[in-house]
This record gives structure tokens, sequence and C-alpha cells, in this order.
């Protein structure tokens, strides 16, 4: 499976703001076979939009037979550049994180499943994934009705309802009136949903992690739940991940990564029969 690379600038408009967002596109190519199909997957980055080590993830997806589509978040504010793994760029990422509104965030998303569906070599079946701030945004993907398959990794800001404009942490269970926070909305998600985290993750802690499983359970949503005992966040940052790279663990998870997205995205499953699985007590 070889790989074309290329990018595609799309008009986004939200809070009566249009500007211009570059889907970096990871695309796999068989010789011999120029009218190949293939799922289509939204890979969101961290608050350093589309870095190398974003890019090599999407090529390690994009190699198993699947049309990566990596949105530069920031384009509210700048170019598709990637900001430095530094102080600055560092502090630039989180002021833009939470001064992007989750309008925007939302439009993103619609423009960039419109843009896969458009392309002729998109078989229409489309998941998503991401790290820190973009397994978040994967998460907050999957409300939209067209991705069935999602896998977050280290998803951040979730359990204190602090992506996009906010007044502060709020980790209740209860919802705030007229929420439009992802942890009170996970009732629309429709496909299935892997959550990733590492247990000496700082960002996220025990009880936020215990919260976003219980509010997944609470909505109905399918979803796997896997924590990793020494993995911190940003574990499967391949460069300047100031020492928490674990590959691993990163292999561990790209298994589980390969294995939802090709029984859901490659897999002919039809249409659910809706009936509930009973499971038999045997040992």
């Amino acid at each position: 499976m070889l790989i074309k690379e290329s990018h595609a600038d799309v008009q986004t408009t939200a809070n009566g703001k249009t500007t211009s967002m570059r889907i970096f596109l990871f695309h796999p190519t068989i010789p011999g076979y120029p009218n190949a199909r293939f799922p289509g997957v939204i890979l969101f980055s961290e608050i350093y939009q589309v870095t190398g080590p974003v890019a090599r993830f999407a090529r390690q997806i994009a190699g198993q037979g699947y049309i990566i589509a990596a949105p530069s978040s920031y384009h509210d504010f700048t170019g598709p550049e990637p900001l430095a793994y530094d102080v600055p760029g560092t502090d630039q990422g989180n002021e833009w994180k939470i001064t992007k509104t989750l309008e925007s965030y939302d439009e993103d998303v619609t423009q960039t499943v419109s843009y896969l569906l458009s392309l002729p070599t998109c078989t229409g079946r489309l998941g998503a994934t991401g790290m820190c701030l973009g397994g978040h945004l994967a998460l907050r993907a999957a409300l939209h009705p067209k991705i069935s398959s999602t896998v977050c990794y280290f998803a951040t800001d979730v359990h204190a309802r602090t992506l996009g404009p906010n007044s502060g942490a709020n980790t209740f269970s209860a919802a705030p009136p007229d929420s439009n926070h992802t942890l009170d909305l996970l009732s629309r998600i429709t496909g299935e949903v892997s959550m990733i985290f590492g247990i000496k993750d700082t960002h996220v802690p025990d009880a936020g992690r215990d919260l976003i499983r219980q509010k997944l359970r609470e909505a109905g949503v399918v979803f796997s739940f896997h924590e990793f005992a020494w993995a911190q966040h940003a574990f499967i940052r391949d460069e300047l991940s100031k020492g928490r790279y674990d590959p691993a663990i990163t292999k561990v998870c790209f298994e589980v990564l390969l294995e939802q997205f090709g029984r859901v995205l490659k897999t002919e499953l039809g249409d659910g029969d809706g009936k509930k699985q009973e499971v038999e007590h045997v040992c």
C-alpha cells in the first residue's frame, strides 16, 4: 500500500466568519488499481496542528487502507503551519483551544466529512481519531451521524467541559442548562467509540476518566475504555514528547485502532437488527 499526500483548502463559516481551512490528505494507493476505494478517517491533531508526529501517525493509518483527512484546527486565527513544541507554541495552542468556539469546531467536522464524501475513491464509511485536543475533537466528531467508528487518544477537556470559551472547569455529573459541551451530548453518538488513556496522565485525572466512562455508559454508547498503568499524556508522540513517548504501548493502542476500524469501517455489516445481545453466564 503506497501513500499519496496532498491538501485541499475548504471554506468554513461559523459565528458569522468565513475562513479557509486546510485539510491535509494522506491517500492510500494500490499500483494497477486506480479505482480502488477506501473508508475515510478524520485525524484531529494536538494543540500544535499537523506536526511531524501527527503526519507520521496519518501515514501509518493510511498505509492500512484508509483515506486520512487531517484538518488544521486553528484556521480561525492562523495559517496551516504547525506550532512549535516549545513554551510559546504550547501557550499559543492552549489559548486558541479555548478561544475557538464549539460552533467552529463543529463546522470543521461538517466540512471535513463533506470533503471526504466528495471523493470518488471514498466508500462513504467514515471514522475519526486524534490525540490530546484531537482526541476530544474525535469524540465530538462522533456526534455526527456519518461517523461510525472513533478512537480517542488521551482526550483532554472532556471531563471538565473546558473546550472552547468557558467560565472554568465543571466536573459535575449533571449537565449545565442548555449545555453544548461534548460530555453532555454523548447520547447523540450512533457509532462505536474507543477511549484510550494513560493512568499517569496529569491532564485527565482518575476522577475525570471515571466521569467520562460513567457518562458514556449512561448515554448508551457502544464503547471500549482502555487505561494503561504507566502511560503519561502524549505517550504516542514520537518526537519532543518530553520523555513520555512509549513505543510499546503505542503499538498496542494502534492494534486497538486497527481492530475497530477494520471491523466497523471495512466490513459490510448491513443494518443492525436492534436486538439486545444476551450473554450467557458460563465458566
